[in-house]
């Protein structure tokens, strides 16, 4: 057993490790920002709401983990680049980043008015593109590797009612992550997305309605949702270099099998 042990911990170990969770106040975030500290890593939770950070914190930190908080704007340059400046000053190092900050809507197509199609983008979009844009380059002028997790959706594969201008922008997210990975593949920075389906977040509990609900249950063979600690261990694959060291342009998809239903 002792064998065995040691060669997962070898395998999925983040000991020494900084990682940087944007968006880690929120459901999904969090609980990959619980899961990565229990690896190992010290765990930067960020976010706008400190009170939502507090109770994930604590877990951390009855669990042996390490891990802070800092409050940032994640869909504007200067406040991620001051991020990036804070957590190297406190931690000394950066090497995995999670760009997950998200926002949806129900709002039917003709009725999406500008100001609502721009937050969206601005947030989904635009922040993944800054989080990747600043992050990216200390990790490529570094020149030791890295991990960048982009959170996708299923949207951002099949098409998905009522969530169009949601769907349009991680579709983008999963299109900028493989030009990415390609990119930065000489220098050992990996760029994956990871592809969540049906989690009962913040974000997404408003439009589940009991007819919903029932056609995404029609729809996935696991017959129920996906539960947010089930999003630790793609992650966990993802933040390791020796587990996943040679994964990059990748789309992990957790989704209870509702991307390969068909009828």
């Amino acid at each position: 057993m002792s064998n065995s042990s040691g060669y997962l911990s070898s395998l999925y170990s983040l000991a020494g490790k900084v990682a940087v969770v944007i968006g880690g106040t929120g459901e999904l975030c969090g609980a990959m920002a619980e899961g990565l500290a229990g690896a190992g890593a010290e765990t930067v939770l960020v976010g706008r709401n400190e009170e939502k950070a507090k109770p994930r914190l604590e877990r951390i930190a009855a669990a042996g983990g390490r891990g802070y908080f800092i409050s940032a704007e994640a869909s504007e340059r200067a406040p991620l680049q001051q991020l990036l400046d804070s957590v190297l000053k406190r931690s000394g190092r950066i090497d995995i980043v999670v760009n997950g900050a998200g926002v949806n809507s129900a709002t039917p197509f003709f009725e999406i008015n500008d100001d609502e199609f721009d937050r969206i983008v601005k947030i989904n979009y635009k922040g993944v593109f800054l989080g990747c844009q600043i992050f990216g380059k200390y990790l490529v002028d570094r020149g030791e590797g890295g991990s960048i997790i982009n959170l996708g959706s299923m949207s951002g594969v099949v098409p998905l009612s009522r969530v169009f201008t949601y769907s349009a922008t991680k579709a983008a997210v999963h299109n900028l992550s493989k030009n990415l990975a390609r990119e930065w593949a000489p220098k050992r920075v990996r760029v994956n997305t990871l592809v969540p389906g049906f989690f009962p977040a913040e974000q997404n509990k408003k439009i589940l309605s009991p007819e919903r609900v029932a056609s995404i249950m029609g729809h996935t063979p696991m017959k129920r949702f996906g539960e947010a600690k089930e999003l630790v261990g793609a992650t966990l694959l993802l933040a390791s270099d020796q587990a996943g060291g040679f994964i990059t342009g990748s789309e992990i998809v957790v989704d209870g099998g509702y991307h390969a239903m068909t009828i």
